[in-house]
Formats: C-alpha cells, structure tokens, sequence
C-alpha cells in the first residue's frame, strides 16, 4: 500500500500490532505488518532474551518495542525507593483490596499490612519501579538498539530527549502514543517521528475524546508543524475501521486488543473466553489500576472500585502497588480453575474487542483485516459509480 508508515518502515500494510506477547510481534511482522513488543516491565536481560527470539522467528521482517517512561508521577525526581512508595499505601487501600479477594473466596490475608505484603508487593513493583528510572530505562533501551529494532514508541508523555538523541543516533524511529490535540502538538514540536493517536476507546492508559473525532482533530492541529505520520488507535478491531479512520487523515494503524484472543496471545484461557464473549460495553475506564485513567475488562474487581465505599484511587506508582499484588494473586488461582478469581480476573482491553468473537492466529487477524479493509475500499469507490 501507499502509506507513509509502509515507506517509514519498509511493510506491506500500514497495521503495527502492540503486543506484551513476542509471538504475536513476530507473526505480525510476517504477515506485512509490524509488530510492536511492549516492554514494559522487561529488565534488559529478559528484553536480550525475547528480542533475540523474535530476531530468530520474524524472517527478518521490522518490529519495534514499546516502553513507558512518564512525564509525571508522584515522587520523580526525589530518589525514592520501592519502601518509600509501599509506606505511603494507606491501610484503607491495602484492607479494600484484600475484601475484595475474600468476598470471592480468596485468600487475601497476606494483602492487608505493611509487613506482610511486603514481598509480594516487592514481586510486583519492582520492575516498574525500575522502569520509571531514566538510568534503568536507558539500559532497557540500549539493549533494543543492539537488535534491529525499527521503532521505540514510549506512552504518557513526551520522551525524554535523551530518548529522541538515542533514536537518531541509532536511526530508529521514535513514536508517542498522545489522547489529546495539545498533548499530539508538544510532541510534534518535540521531534517525535511518529504519533499514535489513541482515542477513549482504546485498552490500557486512554484519554476520553473518541477516536473518530480525535485523529481529524490532531491531524488538522499538526499541519502547521509538517507532516508528521499518524497512526490511529483505540476500538479498531477490523479492516472496515482502519480504512474509515484512514480517510479521516491516519496514515496507518495501531492495534492491540484484537490480537489479546488469539491463540499465540500471552492472555489466559479465562481471560480469552471472556473476551470472544465480550460486548463493546463491557469495560471500564478507571484510574484503579494504575492511578491514571485506563480501560480494562469489565470483573467484580473493576466493579469494587467503582462502588461508592471505594477508597480514592492513589497516583501512580502507589495505585499499581495497590492493584497488581492483589491481581496477581487472581491470575494464579484462576489458572488452577478457583472460581472466585475466574470471576476476578480482568485485563487491559478496548471496546473493539466487541467486535471480536473468536480466536484464531496473529496471521490470520492481520489477513482478516487486508480482507475487510479491501472490501470497505470497493464499498466507497461504488458510491461514485
């Protein structure tokens, strides 16, 4: 296709696929389009590992990683330590979530004092906690560099310039994930080569404006600055969406939560029947799993925190602290078939996945989607027959 993003990153199809799982990466990549490991939460040595597989595995097609390096989070800047951040965990937060577990019967003891969550909050955090350091996230970066990485994509604000330095110095293409026409001009003006632009619909960290108003609104907004390719995000789940979205000005797309069912996905068995069952109305947009706003799968879990008696979700870091010890604890009992935690568990997800009702390959998605975006484009060229 005739795409900026296929002439930036030399593809077929102008689709990158964010995925936590490096199968799916390598399969995209195969299949024409690319795909885009999420990193976050690798330390250099597992990123060395998954990036050499995927090395072995993709044919030498392009892929990029995906980090998360804030702008803003409470304690930047001040030195503080995984004990500093667990300190500051009010014991109301602790005792909510271990109710939570217990109203399900599951064990939540060990969540609810300082003292006794203190290694499985330490097994949780500590690899965001890690990652939120600009030394460590260095490392983690270096590491990518050493592959032939095309793409460094980093969410919830501006990269740091060492981060755009590294990208020109290695010549990989830097892209910012952006929910806002102000957040997409700050990046532009930056120097990003790249801007995925996510709308309310999307899984994971979201801003509340849709994607359909959102990628006219920032491609219109940029166009004093250049040229600067977009790629759209949030609830594109199908190749009619991605042809729509692109004569709405994107260049290309960014998807994830159509390849969460698929069968090489890192996702559960539990966490894939729910989402081939799901409607587009089951998830929520809430700041109870991280302390900024993100869209999950719809559980009794996302449910409690939403409730009136819920404590105030804490700012990130402390909010994941909070969340992932107790989330942990359901994934593992729901993996041995406990059905409290099958109930429980939840997990990063977009309205599209409403739109996805079964499960089949990485490959197979990506060529459902050349399909359906074909037919979409015959569609509009017959209203002018």
């Amino acid at each position: 296709m005739k795409s900026p993003i296929c002439e930036m990153f030399d593809i077929e199809f102008p689709m990158l696929a964010f995925s936590h799982c490096r199968d799916v990466v390598a399969a995209v990549s195969k299949a024409g389009g690319m795909g885009v490991l999420g990193a976050v939460g690798h330390s250099p040595e597992q990123l060395e590992i998954d990036l050499k597989w995927i090395d072995e595995h993709c044919d030498g097609k392009p892929y990029g990683v995906d980090v998360l390096i804030p702008n803003k989070y409470e304690g930047k800047g001040q030195g503080l330590t995984n004990d500093d951040y667990r300190k500051m965990i009010p014991e109301a937060h602790r005792n909510f979530r271990a109710d939570i577990l217990e109203q399900h019967d599951v064990d939540g003891s060990v969540l609810r004092s300082l003292d006794d969550s203190e290694g499985i909050e330490n097994s949780s955090s500590a690899a965001l906690g890690r990652g939120l350091k600009s030394d460590y996230a260095k490392r983690v970066l270096e590491v990518a560099f050493a592959h032939p990485t095309k793409l460094i994509a980093n969410a919830l604000g501006v990269p740091p310039d060492w981060m755009l330095q590294m990208g020109k110095d290695n010549n990989v293409k830097v892209a910012a994930l952006v929910g806002k026409k102000e957040h997409a001009i700050k990046q532009v003006e930056a120097g990003v080569d790249l801007l995925v632009v996510s709308g309310t619909e999307g899984g994971g960290h979201c801003g509340s404006v849709s994607t359909m108003v959102l990628v006219p609104e920032v491609r219109r907004a940029i166009k004093p600055y250049g040229n600067t390719p977009i790629l759209a995000a949030g609830g594109i789940a199908t190749g009619e969406q991605m042809a729509g979205i692109m004569t709405m000005g994107a260049d290309g797309v960014w998807c994830a939560s159509v390849f969460l069912p698929t069968l090489e996905a890192e996702t559960s068995e539990n966490i894939k029947e729910k989402l081939v069952s799901a409607s587009s109305s089951d998830t929520v947009r809430s700041k109870s799993r991280t302390g900024k706003h993100s869209r999950q799968l719809s559980s009794p879990w996302t449910d409690a925190w939403e409730s009136k008696d819920a404590p105030e979700p804490l700012p990130m870091p402390l909010q994941t602290m909070v969340s992932e010890p107790a989330l942990s604890i359901v994934k593992d009992k729901a993996a041995i078939g406990h059905e409290g935690a099958k109930k429980l568990e939840t997990y990063w997800v977009g309205q599209g996945i409403g739109l996805v009702n079964e499960s089949i390959t990485a490959g197979q998605t990506v060529q459902k989607f050349k399909e359906e975006f074909i037919e979409a484009y015959e569609n509009i060229n017959n209203l002018f027959d």
